[in-house]
């Protein structure tokens, strides 16, 4: 298993854990934003790792982004607002795709996992509409995608969560989302997952809250 994300210390900690369960795990440091260095994590795993057989993307701003770039409501929404969500969402994972989609098809087989917040379509968001703009974008391309990779033996699905994971019920534990990305990989035939496990006054009480450091 290759782990790509901007802090070493935090893939350091993932791989730790994965490690115990006898998984071989390797961590590639790079930041999703970088295409050169997208692309230079990718190919040092597949280097010393093989082929990517799965590819699960799934982009977060850290804190820090949050305060350079703030989510936006509905009504407030700028081209400037919008820019940087761009980036991270759909663009990243147009560059994450590509980079291993040729070989998938090529092999005739492979999975593609992406994942963002339910607000990029299932779910109606207001509060963070800037973000919504790009992974709603994201969305649409991935459903997009699973159908134009029916005939050729590679899969593609869209996982919108919204759910505070390792919080509220059955539906938000890791342990489930786990198994249900591991439903969606073995049974190759849904476009997409969704959980649905907020309190009903999430909204209410300021979703943006949530993403950013008290």
């Amino acid at each position: 298993m290759a782990l790509i994300a901007r802090n070493r210390t935090t893939l350091r900690a993932v791989a730790d854990d994965l490690s115990d369960t006898g998984v071989r795990v390797e961590v590639f440091p790079a930041d999703v934003t970088d295409r050169p260095a997208l692309h230079a994590a990718l190919t040092a795993a597949e280097e010393r790792l093989g082929p990517i057989d799965v590819l699960e993307y799934s982009p977060a701003p850290s804190p820090a982004d949050l305060r350079r770039v703030p989510l936006v409501e509905a009504t407030k929404v700028t081209v400037d607002s919008v820019l940087a969500q761009l980036d991270l969402y759909p663009l990243g994972g147009v560059a994450a795709v590509q980079h291993v989609l040729p070989a998938m098809l090529a092999r005739g087989t492979g999975t593609v996992l992406v994942s963002s917040g339910a607000g990029s379509g299932p779910m109606i968001a207001p509060p963070v509409a800037n973000v919504q703009v790009a992974t709603g974008g994201m969305r649409n391309w991935i459903l997009n995608l699973h159908a134009a990779l029916s005939v050729t033996g590679v899969y593609a699905a869209h996982a919108a969560i919204a759910a505070l994971i390792g919080q509220g019920g059955h539906d938000s534990q890791p342990r489930t989302i786990a198994d249900a990305y591991w439903r969606l990989h073995t049974g190759r035939t849904e476009a997409e997952l969704v959980v649905r496990d907020l309190p009903d006054d999430y909204l209410e009480r300021g979703l943006a809250d949530e993403f950013v450091e008290s």
